[in-house]
């Protein structure tokens, strides 16, 4: 899995200042993308010594968003379980597809964001979005997933 770029963003979570990977190789390549570049499988390994390099040449963010990655959830789950475990940083999953693979666990996870861009439906800030964000929530002794598209609407 690669990454093509990296850029510290305040709309992607809500609340939070947020470090987003762009991912290559998407497998979803949904109809009127606005990231038709990362269709492509290009740019540097994603691999955990260069998330560590992001996270300590970012001072100051809040949360890593992993945007795509849907060719390998697996390694999703273990970059953000690393994440977790070294660094005070939440961290999020942008993904295309419509459910979480089983390979997500929700304790890597703060933040998940389902579904493919539906040019008809409109991105995440539109309330007809297929989209859904969702933080990832702590309600006794299991996590469920709490839907959070709505703070986008204005």
């Amino acid at each position: 899995m690669k990454y093509v770029d990296v850029k510290e963003v305040f709309a992607e979570i809500p609340d939070e200042i947020t470090l987003a990977v762009s991912i290559s190789g998407c497998p979803i390549r949904c109809p009127g993308c606005h990231s038709q570049y990362l269709w492509a499988d290009t740019g540097e390994p994603l691999t955990v010594e260069a998330v560590a390099e992001m996270l300590k040449s970012h001072v100051g963010i809040t949360c890593l968003c992993l945007m795509g990655g849907d060719q390998d959830p697996a390694e999703i789950d273990r970059l953000a379980h690393w994440t977790k475990e070294n660094s005070k940083v939440r961290t999020a999953w942008y993904s295309g597809r419509d459910k979480l693979p089983p390979e997500i666990r929700l304790e890597n996870f703060d933040y998940l964001k389902t579904g493919p861009y539906d040019a008809k439906r409109g991105p995440l800030n539109a309330r007809t979005t297929n989209q859904r964000l969702y933080r990832v929530e702590r309600k006794g002794a299991t996590l469920e997933l709490t839907d959070i598209t709505h703070r986008f609407w204005k």
